[in-house]
């Protein structure tokens, strides 16, 4: 009896929040929440998406849910294998972006 050998499993990040990310996010709708969840739990397992990849932030790239106009940003940190959720909100003027910016200074 042989035995066929196992699919290797894709390696999954660690999930980590920003403590003013937490927040922000804590503060969407339930329905906003469960969108984002989602899309980072896709994110784990393949978080460097070319085209979402954010210019002028190293190693940062970001999630849209672009019929409520939310963003989120994250950065991917290799040598700790985690993803680092940066900050979450509406995209008004770039805002989301510059808050995201601070916060990696």
């Amino acid at each position: 009896m042989s035995s066929s050998p196992k699919p290797k499993e894709a390696k999954s990040y660690d999930l980590e929040f920003d403590v003013r990310a937490r927040k922000e996010f804590q503060k969407l709708d339930g329905v906003l929440q469960v969108h984002f969840a989602k899309k980072l739990k896709e994110r784990l397992v393949q978080p460097k998406v070319e085209k979402d990849k954010l210019s002028g932030m190293a190693d940062c790239y970001k999630i849209k849910l672009r019929s409520a106009g939310y963003r989120l940003v994250y950065r991917v940190v290799d040598q700790r294998v985690v993803v680092i959720v940066i900050a979450v909100g509406k995209r008004e003027r770039g805002d989301i972006y510059d808050a995201a910016r601070l916060r990696l200074e």
